[in-house]
């Protein structure tokens, strides 16, 4: 077991920068590294394995503070397992709020899109309706509004 890690050998080891580690280092997500006589940092196999653990969480979410939590406040069994529980709950409760938001986006953009289509065809009005529709202080008048009242709002942009 390696116990002489530099900073280079640990960031490179870990797949983060050097800076990386010291930042995690300052948070106290890693414990506060060993000196040489020399000043230089030295790290162990378990720092890698932190490190790893800190890169894998990130990966599912959690930020730099609930990694912090976990980390810090460390139980045994399932009193840790309802903690990470809990945790993962909440971020997929946020996850699925987001997926729902984007596609109420996604089917705004489609329709925006259709509507720029169909006013290229001819077939609506004599100004792009997106930007009608935009510049409108009521939303969702867009069919509803007159030609003279989308090109007043056409030369008002």
């Amino acid at each position: 077991m390696s116990s002489d890690l530099r900073i280079g050998e640990l960031a490179s080891a870990a797949g983060v920068s050097p800076d990386t580690v010291r930042y995690y280092e300052r948070r106290k997500l890693l414990p506060r590294a060993g000196r040489t006589i020399a000043g230089y940092r030295v790290y162990s196999d378990e720092d890698v394995g932190r490190l790893h653990f800190i890169r894998r969480a990130q990966s599912l979410g959690l930020s730099l503070d609930e990694i912090e939590t976990l980390v810090r406040q460390r139980r045994e069994g399932l009193e840790e397992c309802r903690q990470v529980r809990d945790l993962l709950s909440s971020k997929l409760a946020d996850l699925n709020s987001k997926i729902a938001e984007m596609h109420a986006f996604r089917r705004t953009l489609s329709t925006y899109l259709k509507e720029c289509e169909e006013a290229l065809e001819g077939r609506r009005g004599d100004c792009c309706p997106v930007l009608f529709e935009i510049a409108s202080p009521v939303k969702g008048k867009l069919r509803k509004a007159s030609k003279k009242k989308r090109e007043k709002v056409r030369i008002g942009l």
